[in-house]
């Protein structure tokens, strides 16, 4: 190299001294620290190309020092380091005790800008442009006072920090420049890389000396909190001992002496700190966290405790979403989700309007009763988006253990919270819509009752203040919105319906579900099976057929697997290269989907005398039932046999109505004798469904009558009520499911009690259109009615 190109302009001005510094020098990178001119610094080093460029100098040679941007790059190129560094003289080298690196003293000397890149192998070097600081006046007033309150700040930092010795002050006072004042401070402020870069690239020492002005003043105050807070005797002890535990992690960060447990330790105490627990869990978690601090590293406990600290900083007890309430918006959203339903939706709108009225209301916990497939479940997660809150959901069928609601005690392996608190973790805040699905199918055993669990969830005066096995800290559940689901009300213990305000959904109609189909399930089809609108043809008329013909169900749930299918069979078609649009009319749904399953039978099998066709209300909403009854002669005295799989009622209104049809027979112009000696048989198909229930007593004394009297029943008549001994007609439930049910199976006229009149509001206006609803007071009334003349 030519020695006019050793050098800087011939030499390097630093002070009084004349240096001169080699033009091309290796650049040794550094992770996190900045070191500025006229200050030594301590480095250690230990990578293959920071110690090839200190291999390329020795004691009293030159390094350029740069800091890399991103720590954890192991082996930085130019681009890595930030474009201004240092150029220092080693002063000292030694060997770390483990032999695998070294120990280097340095003095800054320059600031330089980092130039071209001459080598990059064994170690980087790089040619470098000096800056110069700008010269400044340090007689100006300005100056003056500026570097005066920079040693006056400086002062009050050693006199407030234990870890500056008070000799500093006379160093300080002593310099003989405002850039080295200000570069000797920056040195030793606890900044950002970055924000030490900023004050080196800065080359005008009056600037220099205000922002260090300036982070001064924010050490300074700091400081006098800090001391402040320690002072102070009337400060909570808990408090007092987290400010003292922060000081030593700080402390103990800075001498890089972290003990890897006591990291575990700060860890927990600061997501503790963070999750804002209420008192009562803050003393428990400070309780665990103190022995899991006194634990050693390998304690079996160790675990357990720390999983329950985790548990207790990750729920939401201050995390609330804020109800977007609006009235119209809601409305829409439930029209858009949901065809028909127009009560629940009343209701569901009443509810949000209270909300918004008294937010702090403790309102009520909402059941929603009805078949599968009617949309209970998406109504929740409806009212969770009119809401504006998080939506969680909890599958409750055939949960048979409390714990599962309560969670389990902390002596078990394995422990954890209930499914209360798991969900409420998992919507992450403290007043989701809550959903329990299938609250009905919940079971008991040996291991507890989880629907007496379920009291204390769902009762808004106990709810505040939830206890979790796990937890044994109270958690406020009175923000959440819980919504219940269920196919029945039979089987929820009556404690627990109680506490709930029940909402029936009772099924759709024929037209609901054509509307349903068409504007929800086929498109929802034809995205999942990649299909567009105008690849397939399906009319009205096969759709009708599809609902009435192939899936005679209250909800929609078989309609959407029917059209399902029908979408995978168009798919298919169209990969084969059939022409488009694929029609779908009932010969392709009779082709794919083989022949109807629900085609009407009432006419068959009520043709003959002792068949009555019957309604009852069933988990999947309602259906229609033939009663059958059958006379056979001989033995002595009458038998009742009765076949089916029915319960307790339905037995005892088989044999109400055998009493009134016996009492009676005179003006039934029953022959006596037939009733003398003889075994009377009713059968309720389908023989392998359980049974239940007062409603069927007045179709049972119909198919006595029928029998005895050998007159058939009308195909086109139905009936539903309960019988008393005289002969009247009671009041059942369930009658818009049952009526639905009749007009699915193409019944046109249903005999009702008349003290079921009541419940005709709730029927859609095209079911009152498409079937006669009767009212009868009596046994003997629906009989005139429904019996006629054999053929």
């Amino acid at each position: 190299m030519d020695s006019s190109e050793g050098k800087i302009e011939d030499f390097l001005l630093i002070g009084e001294e004349r240096i001169e510094v080699p033009v091309v020098l290796p650049v040794l990178p550094v992770r996190d620290a900045v070191v500025f001119p006229g200050v030594s610094c301590p480095l250690a080093i230990g990578r293959a190309k920071s110690l090839a460029a200190l291999d390329a100098t020795s004691e009293g040679g030159f390094l350029l020092i740069a800091t890399q941007h991103d720590p954890t790059v192991e082996d930085p190129s130019l681009d890595d380091l930030y474009p201004v560094g240092c150029i220092v003289r080693v002063i000292k080298v030694m060997d770390t005790l483990r032999g695998a690196g070294k120990h280097m003293v340095v003095v800054g000397l320059a600031r330089t800008r980092l130039g071209k890149v001459v080598e990059s192998e064994p170690a980087l070097s790089v040619r470098f442009e000096p800056l110069s600081e700008i010269p400044v006046d340090a007689e100006n007033p300005d100056c003056e006072e500026e570097w005066r309150r920079v040693v006056e700040l400086a002062h009050r930092v050693i006199e407030l920090r234990d870890d500056l010795p008070e000799e500093w002050k006379g160093f300080v006072s002593g310099l003989p420049s405002p850039g080295l004042l200000a570069d000797l401070v920056a040195s030793t402020l606890p900044l950002p890389p970055a924000e030490k870069i900023h004050l080196l690239e800065e080359l005008n020492p009056g600037t220099r000396l205000t922002r260090i002005a300036e982070h001064l003043t924010r050490e300074v105050t700091i400081a006098e909190a800090q001391e402040a807070l320690e002072s102070d005797t009337s400060m909570d002890p808990v408090r007092r001992e987290r400010l003292l535990r922060r000081r030593l992690r700080d402390i103990e960060a800075e001498i890089g002496e972290t003990d890897p447990a006591m990291r575990e330790v700060d860890e927990l105490r600061e997501k503790i700190d963070a999750a804002k627990l209420p008192e009562e869990a803050i003393k428990q978690a400070d309780r665990e966290l103190r022995r899991f601090t006194n634990l050693p590293p390998q304690a079996p406990d160790r675990h357990m405790i720390r999983t329950y600290l985790e548990w207790m900083s990750d729920l939401p007890w201050s995390i609330s979403s804020e109800d977007a309430i609006d009235l119209k918006e809601a409305k829409r959203i439930l029209d858009e989700d949901h065809y028909g339903l127009e009560k629940v939706k009343e209701r569901i709108i009443e509810y949000l309007a209270v909300r918004k009225l008294a937010p702090d209301a403790k309102g009520p916990i909402l059941c929603f009763v009805g078949p599968p497939g009617v949309g209970k479940t998406s109504l929740g997660r409806s009212i969770a988006r009119s809401l504006g809150r998080s939506f969680t959901r909890a599958a409750l069928g055939g949960m048979r253990d409390e714990a599962e609601v309560r969670g389990h005690r902390r002596t078990y392996v394995g422990s954890m919270p209930g499914r209360i608190l798991q969900n409420i973790r998992r919507a992450g805040t403290n007043n989701p819509v809550f959903l329990l699905d299938e609250v009905d199918k919940v079971g008991a055993d040996f291991r507890g009752d989880p629907s007496s669990a379920l009291l204390e969830v769902l009762d808004p005066q106990q709810n505040n203040s939830f206890s979790d096995h796990y937890l044994e800290v109270p958690f406020d559940l009175s923000k959440v919105l819980f919504i219940a689901t269920a196919n029945t009300l039979s089987t929820i213990p009556w404690a627990l319906r109680d506490r709930m305000e029940v909402i029936e959904i009772a099924g759709y109609t024929e037209q609901e579900k054509l509307a349903i189909g068409r504007r929800h399930l086929i498109a929802k089809q034809l995205e999942e099976h990649g299909l567009k609108t105008e690849q397939i043809e399906l009319g009205d008329e096969t759709l009708q057929t599809l609902v009435g013909e192939y899936t005679r169900e209250a909800g929609v749930r078989n309609l959407d697997r029917q059209l399902a299918k029908l979408a995978r069979k168009a798919a298919r078609k169209l990969v084969a290269g059939e022409e488009t649009p694929i029609v779908i009319d009932d010969d392709f749904l009779r082709s794919e989907l083989g022949a109807p399953p629900h085609l009407p039978e009432t006419a068959e099998r009520t043709s003959v005398p002792g068949v009555v066709v019957g309604l009852a209300t069933t988990s999947h909403g309602g259906d229609i039932l033939f009663i059958e009854a059958t006379i056979m002669q001989g033995g002595e005295g009458v038998r009742l046999r009765l076949t089916g799989q029915l319960g307790d009622v339905m037995k005892e209104s088989a044999e109400a109505a055998l009493s009134w049809v016996r009492a009676n027979a005179n003006e039934l112009s029953i022959d006596s004798k037939s009733l003398q000696n003889c075994e009377i048989h009713i059968h309720v198909p389908a023989g392998a469904t359980p049974k239940d229930g007062p409603s069927a007593g007045l179709a049972m004394a119909t198919a006595l009558a029928s029998a005895l009297t050998h007159r058939v029943s009308n195909a086109s008549i139905a009936m539903t009520g309960e019988i008393s001994l005289r002969g009247r007609t009671m009041p059942v439930g369930g009658i818009k499911a049952k009526v639905l049910a009749a007009a699915r199976a193409g019944i046109k006229t249903v005999l009702l009690p008349k003290r079921n009149e009541k419940d005709l509001a709730e029927l859609p206006e095209e079911v009152r259109g498409e079937i006669e609803i009767r009212l009868v007071g009596s046994i003997l009334e629906a009989l005139s009615i429904s019996l006629q003349d054999a053929a």
